[in-house]
Parts: C-alpha cells; structure tokens; sequence
C-alpha cells in the first residue's frame, strides 16, 4: 500500500470510528454538567487508551501470526468483505429506524442516568460499549491490516498508531478544547444545541458514513478475489 493511501485509510477510519453519537452524547452531557473539564478530560482520556489498546493488541496479534494483509491474500479480502458486510446491515438498520420516523434513538432517553454514575463506572460503561461495537471493531482490524500491509518499521508503524488512535477521538477532543478555552457559561448553549442536533440526525449520519465504508470496503474486497 502506497503511503497517501494509507493515510487516507487512517485519516477516514479514525473520523468514521470518532462519530460515535452515543459517547458524544454522554461528553456533552459532562460537559454541562458539574465538574465539566476534569470528568469530561477523564472521558475522553479513557476513550484515547481504549483506542491505543486495541490497535496494540490488533498489531501484536498480527505480527504474531505472520498474518498476510497484501491485496488478494485470504485473510485481507475475507476482512475487507466481512467488513463491509457489517457496515451494510449496520447503514441499512439505522435507515430503517430513521424512515419509522419514531424520534431520536431510544438510547438518547438513558444518557442522563449514565452521567449520573459514578465516574470510574461511566468510565467502565464507555469502554464496555467502546470495544463491543462491531462496526468500531471492523475499522480497527482493518486498520491494523493496512498498517502490517504497509510493512513499516517498528517506530514508524507505532507512531501511525498514535496517529489514528488520537484521530479515533477527534470529535471529542474538540468539544473538550472548547470547553477549556472558552468556558462552561459562554459555551453552554452551543452545547445543548449541538447534543439536540445530534440526537435528532445521529441515525441518518450513521447510516451514511457506514454504507460509504461498506461501499469502500465492498470494492477493495472484490479487487482482492480478482487478484486471489
């Protein structure tokens, strides 16, 4: 894989894996909140270390099994399909609920009672829900998989990591920053507007983003069996 292609992957998995409404939401949530900028801090610092363990224990798992990720190698087209058959049914589940027009997702409804937790269990609760979304999960192996198939050394690969990972929480790493320079008071209303919009969008964007990358992956998959 050349290198701009690569950090095209990086740089669209890392945004495609930050949009996650759910996490969003409880970090605004946070964020209007008491305490906003050391709870919120603790929030997305526990999302930035779950995204560098998984990548690390992804990485680890590859060069360990000498896994092949070249284009056309079994294990890369049967990841790039599988992938992108799970990005499908997750776009076309979210456009299902959206076109029921029943209103914002039903999991909107218990973010208040998830931010009333004590912090170390919201912050246990976030990684559970984190490390068991199987769209998440997909991104993360294929990214993994492009990073073996790019054959970097040891730093190289590592820093690329790093890169992704603090890509994986742009979305909220710059509430976050707002806060800190502007403050909870003068930023408060653009808060509550934007925990509004999202919650009100959240499904007709998660259906865009996910059959854009199953489309993506679907093709790079069908490649892989020409080649095979």
């Amino acid at each position: 894989m050349s290198t701009p292609s690569l950090w095209r992957e990086l740089f669209g998995f890392g945004l495609a894996i930050s949009f996650s409404p759910l996490h969003i939401g409880l970090l605004l949530l946070l964020l209007v909140g008491p305490h906003p900028l050391r709870r919120g801090s603790w929030f997305v610092l526990a999302w930035l270390l779950t995204s560098a363990a998984a990548m690390g224990l992804l990485l680890s798992v590859g060069h360990g099994l000498l896994l092949t990720m070249e284009k056309g190698t079994d294990q890369r087209t049967g990841l790039d399909l599988l992938a992108a058959g799970g990005l499908l049914a997750l776009g076309l589940n979210e456009l299902l609920g959206n076109r029921q027009g029943s209103g914002p997702p039903g999991w909107t409804r218990r973010l208040d009672g998830f931010c009333a937790l004590p912090l170390p269990l919201l912050l246990g609760l976030s990684t559970a829900v984190q490390v068991a979304s199987p769209d998440d999960l997909f991104l993360y192996a294929k990214t993994a998989a492009s990073l073996l198939e790019a054959g970097l050394n040891r730093p190289l690969e590592v820093a690329s990591a790093g890169v992704f990972c603090l890509l994986t929480g742009t979305l909220l790493v710059l509430p976050l920053t707002a806060l800190a320079v502007v403050g909870q008071e003068r930023l408060l209303p653009l808060l509550q507007g934007s925990k509004a919009w999202l919650f009100d969008r959240a499904g007709i964007i998660v259906a865009t983003i996910s059959i854009g990358l199953a489309g993506y992956l679907g093709w790079q998959g069908i490649e892989g069996l020409q080649l095979g």
